[in-house]
């Protein structure tokens, strides 16, 4: 996330984005689940995707809207006789602080998962924000209503919240599955499930819920393909069947090669060597960061024995460090778990 110390400077101050600012409307829209979304997760030979990313890209859906509205807003101040105003719109597409200042907006308030939280829609909404030259009358904030309620802190798979209000990216599966670009490190790899795209748990057990409305928007209603896709047809997806698959997606950017590698640790967490015929091709697959998820969810399902054999062979022609590096780990974990296997043997 090298983003964020690059646009500090602009995230203090809306007028450091445009300095004719005067007022910002900020805008949600509700993506409520028709569903349980972590029902998912008790389905390990199925992919867990986030439930903003299971039907069109949110910001495209976004965007169109607000410059409806920003154009009408202009109209209608020139309409006033207020004279000539400008707006612009932001989606995620600059350095907007989206949630404080929707807080501050009176939209609702940021709850102990960092997201903004409303009493008629719970957890789930899509912020937007307009930034116009018109001076508006401000609205009051609203009151934190969290309470005691630990529920989203305490359900987090990887301790992702230090303390409450505070969130280490680092740690989150969101991150993990979307923004990095590096290896998920071996240790948060088991606590991620069948989680392949993001992660609802801390918005899902949230108690406002039980005020949430399901999504009205047509273009963000679950497709029914992405509500519990099955890991099988996921793992098989070369590039262009994963840009057909993911068309108007916000899967589809990050790519085909990342997205098959999250699969691929959902599978080696899943404890079924179904997936093993798959794994196995995949581990002489083109892209070095298939092949290294493969190599650590090959050792997780396959046995000691042939994962062994496979190894041999694999690091004479593997030329990627950090593949290679993948399977000398593999190797020391079985040969860990032997010499534990013989010593509790001889007690």
């Amino acid at each position: 996330m090298a983003w964020m110390p690059k646009t500090q400077k602009r995230r203090r101050s809306a007028r450091m984005l445009w300095p004719k600012v005067k007022s910002i409307l900020v805008l949600a829209m509700n993506y409520g689940p028709e569903d349980d979304p972590l029902a998912v997760l008790d389905r390990p030979d199925r992919g867990g995707i986030s439930v903003y990313a299971r039907h069109r890209d949110y910001h495209d859906v976004i965007k169109g809207k607000l410059k409806e509205l920003a154009g009408r807003l202009i109209a209608e101040a020139r309409k006033a006789g207020l004279g000539d105003h400008d707006a612009k719109v932001f989606v995620d597409t600059a350095p907007v602080m989206e949630k404080p200042i929707g807080a501050m907006a009176g939209l609702g308030w940021q709850g102990k998962h960092t997201n903004l939280l409303s009493r008629d829609f719970g957890s789930w909404l899509f912020l937007g924000s307009i930034f116009t030259t018109l001076d508006l009358p401000v609205d009051e904030p609203v009151a934190d209503r969290c309470g005691s309620c630990t529920a989203c802190l305490d359900i987090c798979p990887t301790d992702a919240f230090p303390a409450p209000y505070q969130l280490d990216a680092r740690l989150c599966i969101s991150y993990l599955t979307i923004e990095t670009k590096r290896p998920i490190p071996r240790d948060l790899r088991p606590k991620m499930g069948n989680r392949i795209y993001g992660c609802d748990d801390c918005l899902a057990v949230c108690p406002w819920n039980k005020f949430a409305k399901k999504a009205s928007e047509a273009k963000l209603i679950a497709r029914e393909d992405l509500k519990a896709p099955r890991l099988a047809d996921l793992l098989v997806l070369d590039d262009n069947g994963f840009r057909a698959f993911f068309s108007g997606s916000p899967i589809k950017r990050i790519g085909r090669d990342k997205f098959v590698s999250n699969c691929l640790i959902a599978a080696g967490n899943s404890g079924d060597s179904h997936f093993l015929p798959i794994v196995r091709r995949l581990l002489a697959d083109p892209s070095s960061c298939v092949r290294e998820m493969a190599v650590w969810a090959f050792g997780r399902l396959a046995e000691p024995a042939e994962v062994l054999s496979a190894a041999g062979e694999a690091q004479d022609r593997e030329r990627d460090e950090q593949v290679r590096e993948e399977w000398q780990a593999v190797i020391a974990m079985i040969e860990e778990r032997s010499t534990e296997r013989a010593g509790r043997g001889t007690v």
